[in-house]
């Protein structure tokens, strides 16, 4: 069993930057790909992003390739989404999620979800 909490979403102007963090519990953690999902208001949940169990590979949709980083640190079990040169689409409840698949592109393929956290990017 995993369970997950998001923090660091916050209201930000447009251009600037944040940085969500995604603590897990249980010690599986290490063996699952993390990935970020996100949902704006009448959207359906998009992937954004996910990290291998390793570490060692990320993977990214286009609409925030180049602009977004996801991390992780086992030792923590914390995972993180670095949010630089956000931009007013970029407003979304963001979710990180937990999958023993790799690579785990949809949200299908993901067993444990956190509860969310608010972004909202001001124009």
């Amino acid at each position: 069993q995993v369970q997950l909490v998001e923090s660091g979403g916050g209201l930000v102007q447009a251009g600037g930057s944040l940085r969500l963090s995604c603590a897990a519990s249980g010690r599986i953690f290490r063996s699952y790909d993390m990935g970020w999902f996100r949902q704006a208001p009448g959207r359906e949940r998009e992937f954004v992003g996910a990290i291998r169990w390793s570490g060692d590979n990320t993977y990214y949709a286009d609409t925030v390739k180049g602009r977004f980083t996801i991390s992780r640190d086992n030792a923590k079990n914390t995972v993180y989404l670095q949010m630089n040169s956000l931009k007013p689409e970029d407003t979304a409840v963001y979710y990180c999620a937990a999958s023993p698949l790799t690579p785990a592109w949809g949200s299908s393929q993901y067993d444990y979800w956190g509860q969310g956290t608010q972004v909202t990017v001001a124009s």
